[in-house]
């Protein structure tokens, strides 16, 4: 992917203007897409992504990796305004109404689930669509497909609760592409099917360990996955070259900087 990841920054330096130093931001990636064009994907940090096809962008939980408000409004400024911004669910890592209020524009459509309009301002709710799991809407030629999300260990369980949160699967360019959100393996998720690209959360006590991480890639089988959403609570990160050699040859392993600290992490 070496050669995909340079070829991506000439295409954000030509759409940004700025050089990588400027930006602040990782060097994105691109995935082959049949339709369309590639798929650019530029993580910015921790659980927010930003994917990028034929003239359409995609934001996904744009919030704040700390406590700074004002910074992460600093650094989601940086990419293009959205076309769609995805919320999985209510936890400050994932929505912060003053950073979306910063980012959307005028034609930005904001999906998300109940909870989360719930708790926005009226401006933020106007450019709302709610969908819940199971659910299914097509934005800017894109259709997106709702799916659960939710912790299965006992003692997880009050972090995420089931059908309250959602992950997304979008199919661009006849591809899937999965945003897991913080959850862990459950009976729907194990095997969706025709997955091209996902991203994982690895972290605890949140969502789940690198072995359990890497058994669910095993059981989904996509063409390429990212994990993401690695940095636990008490600061450290997942084992990432673990997680590549215990996910075999079951998937191809993207490791994208989600925390300059962290690439590679292990």
């Amino acid at each position: 992917m070496n050669a995909i990841r340079l070829l991506g920054v000439t295409v954000m330096v030509a759409l940004c203007g700025l050089p990588r130093a400027v930006l602040g931001l990782p060097v994105p990636d691109t995935l082959p897409i049949p339709h369309g064009g590639d798929l650019m994907i530029q993580p910015v940090h921790h659980a927010s992504l930003m994917l990028r096809w034929n003239g359409k962008r995609v934001l996904v939980d744009p919030a704040p990796l700390g406590s700074d408000t004002n910074a992460a409004i600093g650094e989601f400024k940086v990419l293009p305004t959205p076309d769609v911004v995805l919320i999985t669910h209510i936890h400050g890592d994932h929505f912060n109404a003053p950073v979306l209020q910063a980012v959307a524009g005028p034609n930005t459509t904001i999906i998300a689930p109940q909870n989360v309009y719930d708790a926005m301002p009226a401006d933020l709710k106007a450019m709302t669509h709610v969908l819940a799991n199971g659910e299914k809407t097509t934005v800017d030629e894109i259709p997106i497909d709702a799916v659960p999300m939710y912790n299965t260990t006992p003692e997880r369980l009050h972090f995420h609760p089931k059908g309250v949160g959602n992950g997304y699967i979008l199919t661009i360019g006849g591809k899937r592409v999965y945003v897991a959100g913080d959850t862990e393996e459950s009976p729907p998720l194990a095997h969706l099917p025709h997955i091209y690209v996902a991203f994982i959360p690895i972290n605890l006590p949140y969502t789940q360990t690198v072995e359990a991480a890497a058994k669910w890639v095993r059981d989904l089988h996509p063409q390429y996955v990212y994990p993401y959403h690695y940095r636990s609570m008490d600061g450290t990160f997942a084992n990432l070259q673990q997680f590549k050699k215990l996910v075999g040859h079951a998937s191809h392993v993207e490791l994208g900087a989600w925390y300059p600290s962290a690439q590679n992490a292990g």
